[in-house]
């Protein structure tokens, strides 16, 4: 879609004052997806330079932004941690052609904030945090749970720039579990639970996605019963916050939650997980 109201599109490698109608361009899927008529500038991302993943001395991995599902799921599919079959999971999870795959970000997707951002999913199920940059330099780094406040709210400031999302060591080294659901075959994320066991010390998370408003994750020091995930999970995530849309009813997204989770509670906790129903 035309923005016919951008008058001017600025090269972020160049420093100016930010403006009222300024926007940050990544891949521009969203951006070029619907009208927004308060947008005067595009400031550009595309030829920042920065590595799409890098990693740390202390063994987490750094995403930038500007980091394309394309370059992620390539990674994903070569990285030899105990989670690297949730990075194409969560790939795959979305709802897009191969040229949204060559064009989106990573940081787009979290900027965003809606329910089904798979990139969302994959983040918060590995415990991770987002660094974020001021127009001042100051940054600024938050959990990803935290960062995404609502459908569609993110905690970023007026011209606050998404720099990039980070993993943590210890989350990689966890083995995962991934259930997504939809009320059509290739329909938008309606659930998209995650789950994670660390061989550390045993505890387990559960991550809740597209069926709330928001990412909900869940740690238990000892795998919890059936019981106690449930009442875990109903106690945590109020009525208003179960996502209402065209792609499913509150009730519905509540319901397919709470089964996709028990699911991922019985896979991560069965002794013999080849018992564990697919």
């Amino acid at each position: 879609m035309d923005l016919n109201t951008v008058l001017d599109v600025r090269d972020a490698r160049r420093r100016e004052p930010w403006r009222p109608g300024d926007a940050w361009l990544g891949g521009g899927t969203y951006l070029f997806s619907e009208p927004h008529p308060h947008i005067r500038r595009l400031v550009d991302l595309s030829r920042m330079g920065w590595p799409p993943l890098s990693w740390q001395p202390d063994g987490s991995l750094d995403i930038a932004a500007t980091c394309t599902v394309t370059e992620l799921s390539r990674f994903g599919r070569s990285l030899p941690v105990a989670a690297a079959p949730l990075f194409e999971q969560c790939c795959r999870a979305f709802l897009a052609s191969f040229k949204i795959w060559n064009m989106a970000t990573v940081g787009g997707n979290l900027c965003n904030g809606l329910p089904a951002g798979p990139m969302i999913s994959l983040a918060a199920g590995l415990d991770g945090t987002v660094l974020l940059q001021g127009q001042d330099g100051a940054t600024r780094r938050l959990p990803v749970t935290g960062f995404v406040l609502g459908a569609g709210l993110t905690d970023l400031s007026e011209g606050e720039l998404l720099r990039s999302v980070r993993l943590p060591a210890r989350a990689l080294d966890r083995r995962t579990a991934f259930r997504q659901v939809s009320l059509y075959g290739l329909g938008r994320s309606g659930a998209l639970v995650t789950g994670a066991c660390d061989p550390a010390d045993g505890s387990l998370s559960v991550t809740v996605t597209a069926a709330t408003t928001r990412p909900f994750s869940f740690w238990f020091a000892l795998p919890p019963t059936a019981a106690a995930l449930r009442t875990a999970i109903d106690d945590a995530v109020r009525p208003g916050e179960w996502f209402d849309d065209i792609h499913g009813l509150p009730d519905w997204r509540r319901h397919m939650a709470l089964r996709l989770a028990e699911e991922i509670r019985r896979e991560l906790t069965s002794p013999d997980r080849s018992e564990v129903s697919r």
